[in-house]
């Protein structure tokens, strides 16, 4: 590994938040850092290099469909990053590289049945290689997994815990955070089977217990509105973490709730969910779903400067209450950019935890990475 040519290359530079990944590292990667830009197209990659005004980066052409390609761009670096997806289309060939190759790879894909998908094809084979498969690397699911952790952090030791995540947002989405969600809602049953089959599989902690709990619907002052249960891959992702560290007390539970200000937002939001999933299931709804949005298409700078987040949670630990946030700018692309960026960046130059395999962000990168994020500005605080 250290005798590779690139610390980090940057896969799928050419799309809109790979851009915007891109032009984070140009800002922020240290001088001793040796990157690469890679894609299917060097004409798109050399235009995306004028921009960043940094004319002696490499250019790697690889393309998703050629498994010849991925094996070379993945034994010439430390890190991969990826932001090609839909993951569940395009991922696999760059994990089964990476995996193979002992390359540490991170991209931020919010798919469960991608993830669990990997994990059962290539977890065992990136524990004997020493690569570290890194999923969910953006606003999927750093501020929750790394938020819990966190705040796990501030409580006693070796007693229960119990914690509540309340995510708000304000902001829009791009073209190919719009396909992937589509394809999710399109792969419901497949992501049940995939996910089931992983459970059976994975061995989860002997003597501690480790459960989520859906919660209801209510309303809660300090979250700041409504709060309804909210089904994605970042509770996943932290109960993952809380099997894996022992830090998480010998009985964790978590449950996670997306907050609105208005009830009638709420019932509306829930509504729309419902007939995508119900168009999602048929090709040619599917289709037509697909068709409102470009992939390339995203938030425009003036868009994103009035984004933002925020994250907080609720802990309960040894009759001690706990109340922390994780707050930041555009949760989408600007924040969510520079998150999968400093985790390439960690895996690259810091040191962590001897670990391999499919790992989680917090149980990957834990402290190194929250420090990295704190100094970029996002926030973790303790409120009460």
């Amino acid at each position: 590994m250290a005798e590779r040519e690139h610390d980090v290359v940057l896969f799928g530079a050419t799309g809109f938040t790979g851009g915007l990944t891109a032009e984070y590292l140009a800002s922020n990667a240290t001088d001793g850092t040796r990157w690469a830009l890679a894609g299917r197209s060097r004409s798109k990659l050399e235009a995306v290099r004028e921009r960043l005004g940094k004319q002696d980066l490499p250019l790697i052409e690889a393309d998703s469909s050629d498994e010849a390609s991925l094996k070379r761009l993945a034994e010439a670096t430390r890190v991969v990053v990826t932001t090609v997806g839909p993951y569940i289309l395009y991922g696999e060939p760059l994990v089964a590289a990476c995996a193979a190759a002992g390359t540490h790879y991170v991209d931020l894909t919010g798919e469960p049945e991608f993830v669990d998908l990997m994990w059962l094809r290539y977890h065992e084979q990136a524990q004997r290689s020493g690569a570290r498969i890194v999923h969910s690397c953006g606003f999927d699911s750093i501020p929750y997994d790394l938020g819990v952790l966190y705040t796990v952090q501030q409580l006693p030791e070796g007693v229960p815990i119990h914690v509540d995540g309340f995510v708000r947002i304000g902001g829009t989405f791009s073209g190919g955070t719009y396909h992937s969600a589509v394809h999710i809602m399109s792969r419901l049953r497949q992501g049940v089977k995939v996910a089931r089959e992983r459970r059976q599989r994975e061995q989860r902690p002997a003597n501690r217990k480790v459960k989520g709990e859906p919660g209801r619907p209510h309303h809660d002052a300090y979250a700041g509105g409504w709060c309804v249960p909210f089904p994605t891959i970042d509770p996943q992702t932290v109960l993952r973490s809380a099997r894996a560290l022992d830090r998480y007390g010998p009985d964790f539970s978590y449950s996670h709730y997306l907050v609105v200000r208005r009830l009638p937002v709420l019932a509306g939001m829930t509504a729309g969910a419902g007939a995508v999933i119900t168009l999602a299931q048929l090709p040619p709804t599917r289709d037509l779903l697909l068709k409102l949005r470009d992939p390339g298409e995203g938030p425009s700078p003036e868009q994103r400067a009035k984004s933002w987040f925020r994250v907080r949670f609720k802990a309960r630990g040894d009759g001690q209450a706990l109340q922390t946030q994780v707050s930041g700018g555009d949760p989408g692309y600007g924040e969510t950019s520079k998150m999968l960026s400093e985790a390439a960046l960690c895996l690259a130059h810091d040191q962590l935890p001897d670990r391999a395999g499919q790992l989680t962000p917090a149980v990957a990168m834990g402290q190194a990475l929250i420090d990295r994020l704190t100094r970029t500005g996002i926030e973790f605080s303790v409120l009460q």
